[in-house]
């Protein structure tokens, strides 16, 4: 039986993922701030921006897991949108807290664990190469996430690391970039908001249906690559985004 562990499975993405692969027959643990009542979960509620609490957490939820088939780090937050000038530093500390100095946290917890971890992956974002307007913190954490994939994968020797861009996904992120946000300062958000209640924008099952999808591809990638899903599912969709077509 394939075993997984997912971060901020309470909402969002790593909801869907839970969900996705206990439907599927793994054993799923999870971990987030508010916790998640998925029957069959093995979750803990964690604050993985706190240091002290996450060892012990980690301990405690994964005592009984001989190994994983699959570590998803998907916990994070957006941010605001705005221009980076009108942004305060204490405001982008904040988002790289939760977006990549947890992670490393988790990484290192992984690293001194010592049982067998077959996959990785990190999510992260289109944001972390696109360079919008307005993606501040957002996007130059996802940047600096893809370099820490990068880099522990010369540490973790036997295990594929990857950083997935997932493509959009409605979630309650989407209220905001969708409904508050100001697409007129912002022109990336109007492609957003065309997506969404189309097939271009899947809800967090959808999406985490994807990612499953996908997992054999991301290690045909060297470890530590950098992969939008598009790139793999979508390559026209991909190439339009990414190639100097509308953003």
């Amino acid at each position: 039986m394939k075993t997984a562990f997912v971060t901020g499975t309470s909402s969002g993405l790593g909801r869907g993922l839970a969900e996705y692969l206990l439907g599927l027959g793994w054993v799923v643990y999870g971990c987030s701030r508010r916790g998640c009542d998925l029957p069959g979960i093995h979750d803990r509620m964690i604050d993985l921006t706190d240091q002290q609490a996450v060892p012990d957490g980690l301990n405690d939820l994964l005592a009984g897991a001989e190994g994983l088939d699959l570590v998803v780090l998907n916990a994070g937050v957006l941010g605001d949108i705005r221009d980076l000038v009108d942004t305060p530093v204490d405001d982008l500390k904040r988002v790289m807290e939760t977006n990549v100095w947890s992670n490393k946290l988790v990484m290192d917890w992984l690293h001194g664990w010592g049982r067998p971890l077959a996959q990785i992956v990190m999510i992260s974002s289109g944001a972390a190469v696109l360079g919008n307007r307005g993606w501040g913190g957002y996007a130059l954490s996802k940047a600096t996430l893809n370099m820490l994939a990068k880099l522990y994968a010369n540490e973790f020797e036997r295990t594929h690391v990857s950083a997935l861009a997932p493509g959009i996904i409605d979630t309650a992120m989407m209220d905001y970039l969708c409904e508050q946000a100001d697409a007129d300062r912002f022109p990336a958000l109007g492609r957003l908001r065309q997506a969404r209640a189309t097939g271009q924008m899947p809800d967090p099952l959808g999406a985490a249906a994807r990612i499953v999808s996908v997992l054999p591809d991301l290690r045909e990638w060297p470890s530590g690559s950098f992969v939008d899903v598009r790139e793999i599912l979508e390559p026209e969709e991909y190439a339009r985004i990414f190639n100097g077509g509308p953003r």
